[in-house]
């Protein structure tokens, strides 16, 4: 599951981002991406050409209603605003997904509040 940052790192050409998809995708791995992900990190169609390839080989996850309801929740718990952040983080543990994410305390303060068992697993991109 990426954030975000994993997608402005791939929109960057950030090449140890584009190592670890390759990898994920040679090791048979489904890559998670909130649709409302793609809306923080899309900015324009013609510069973003790379970024348009990349999430072509991504599985782009639209958010339902009851997705919507439990990131809202979450936030709650949080005490946090960033709502996109806590959808990944609600997608992530009902996938059982790894996150790969440019912010990792804010992920894991999402993470802990959601007490999900086993914890949700955490990487770094940078």
């Amino acid at each position: 599951m990426y954030d975000a940052g994993a997608l402005i790192a791939i929109d960057n050409n950030d090449r140890r981002m584009w190592a670890r998809h390759d990898l994920a995708l040679q090791d048979g791995r489904d890559i998670y991406v909130p649709a409302v992900v793609v809306g923080q990190a899309w900015r324009d169609a013609r510069r973003q050409v790379r970024l348009g390839r990349f999430l072509a080989s991504c599985r782009v996850e639209l958010v339902g209603l009851e997705t919507a309801k439990a990131a809202g929740t979450l936030c709650g718990k949080a005490k946090t605003a960033d709502v996109v952040d806590a959808t990944v983080v609600v997608m992530a543990a009902a996938l059982g997904a790894i996150i790969w994410t440019s912010d990792p305390d804010d992920i894991r303060t999402l993470a802990d509040a959601a007490d999900t068992k086993p914890a949700l697993a955490i990487r770094s991109i940078s």
